[in-house]
């Protein structure tokens, strides 16, 4: 027997205007995984968040959470999901206690449940001791840690963030990542847009990557970087006045990638273990000594590259006011 998929989106399509944003998306999320919606800085990943969550109404096709049309059935909808926005939606003005019981009455819940549920939350997010504080005076981890918090007091069985860490230090990253984790081993449901790859790479089991206005491809992080082909060699010459021999002995492998020079880093991509043992041989014979020669597997950066030829962090700019995402075919890995 199939089981429904968590999240639907069947031939979705939307416009701003003249440009088209949706055309004909194609998505299933199944139940209980962290799936990852990667593209670049306004590729449009909010605008499907806010369709999926009904704040936005798609053109064409429809869209399913848990079986229930967003279209047709909001309500319905909006009882089995929470979302985490770009930015904290948390009351500055009120505790972080105030702001949790708040919303638990506004979901219905009786007080003496919302003051618990409050409690629950605030204790599992590491915020007990400070929640009698106003949130004004949160650091930007703490409000990041409120709001997540806020989007589950009602339970729900598929959790939205959009781009959660963004703006967040290193170990402010690494606490919300491992409460991401925690939310999925117990059965949630999330669709997490980002535009950084690490992120993606660290939390999601399965990646869809938009690029202007379309998907590219989908699957696993590993199947996505083996879209970028072969390995990856990393020369760094022992001495840096070398790097422009080297970076020839390399531009001329049969079958290589085209080697990118970050300081005195070499990278490129190879084909097979051959390449590898040529480009050893070739800059032995060059009379270039190394201090640093690593073949790898291709990151999900340099696959990102590959797939799209651009990093995620560079995106086209749309007219005012349109927000943009991807959708037709994929031309990436399968299900």
């Amino acid at each position: 027997m199939l089981t429904e998929p968590a999240i639907r989106a069947d031939q979705v399509g939307k416009r701003f205007g003249r440009t088209r944003v949706l055309d004909r998306l194609e998505l299933e999320v199944p139940t209980g995984v962290i799936y990852g919606l990667l593209g670049p800085n306004g590729a449009g990943k909010t605008t499907l968040v806010r369709i999926l969550t009904t704040l936005l109404s798609p053109d064409s096709g429809r869209a399913f959470v848990l079986g229930r049309d967003v279209v047709a059935q909001p309500q319905r909808v909006r009882e089995v999901i929470g979302l985490t926005g770009q930015y904290a939606a948390v009351d500055d003005l009120i505790s972080a206690r105030e702001n949790l019981y708040l919303i638990g009455r506004l979901l219905s819940l009786r007080p003496r449940a919302a003051r618990v549920r409050a409690a629950e939350l605030l204790d599992a997010f590491g915020l007990s001791e400070v929640a009698g504080t106003r949130v004004r005076d949160y650091s930007g981890g703490m409000r990041r840690r409120l709001d997540l918090a806020a989007s589950l007091v009602g339970r729900p069985a598929v959790l939205f963030l959009d781009e959660p860490t963004t703006g967040l230090d290193l170990a402010s990253r690494n606490q919300l990542w491992d409460m991401i984790r925690g939310l999925a081993a117990d059965g949630t449901t999330v669709l997490l847009t980002t535009q950084y790859l690490e992120e993606a790479d660290r939390l999601a089991g399965r990646v869809m990557v938009i690029d202007h206005g379309r998907t590219v491809a989908e699957g696993t992080p590993a199947e996505l970087k083996g879209l970028a082909g072969g390995q990856v060699l990393e020369v760094r010459p022992l001495d840096p006045g070398d790097v422009g021999g080297a970076t020839a002995v390399l531009a001329g492998l049969a079958g290589a990638g085209r080697p990118v020079v970050a300081e005195d880093l070499l990278t490129v991509r190879v084909p097979d273990d051959e390449r590898v043992a040529a480009a050893a041989r070739n800059l032995d014979v060059a009379g270039i000594p190394v201090r640093h020669f690593v073949v790898r597997l291709p990151s999900l950066d340099e696959a990102f590259l590959a797939i799209t030829g651009q990093h995620a962090e560079a995106a086209p700019a749309l007219p005012s006011g349109a927000m943009q995402v991807g959708a037709t075919t994929k031309e990436g890995a399968s299900r």
